[in-house]
């Protein structure tokens, strides 16, 4: 799974897997990353000009880690809660 970031969700929480077609050929997938629970921090009021990635930079030291909030605020994409007067935000991992 070299193909994705050390910090993705994807190479923490999901499963390589490999399958062969009707041709023969072998096809390599990945399953849905499975988040495990998170701690809650608090929450974030935003304002104009607060992007998710710029909020997860501040709180978690990481600003690809905006998949985190998105998962702790029940949001399957970033867009979901592009509109949310509050976020909440997890706890930094160690």
């Amino acid at each position: 799974m070299s193909v994705f970031d050390e910090k993705s969700r994807y190479l923490k929480y999901a499963h390589a897997l490999e399958a062969v077609d009707a041709r023969g050929r072998a096809v390599g997938w990945v399953t849905p990353a499975r988040i495990p629970p998170q701690r809650l921090l608090g929450e974030h009021r935003r304002r104009d000009g607060h992007r998710l990635d710029r909020i997860a930079a501040h709180y978690l030291d990481d600003p690809t880690g905006f998949w985190r909030i998105a998962a702790i605020n029940d949001a399957l994409t970033v867009e979901a809660i592009a509109d949310l007067p509050r976020v909440r935000i997890p706890v930094r991992e160690g």
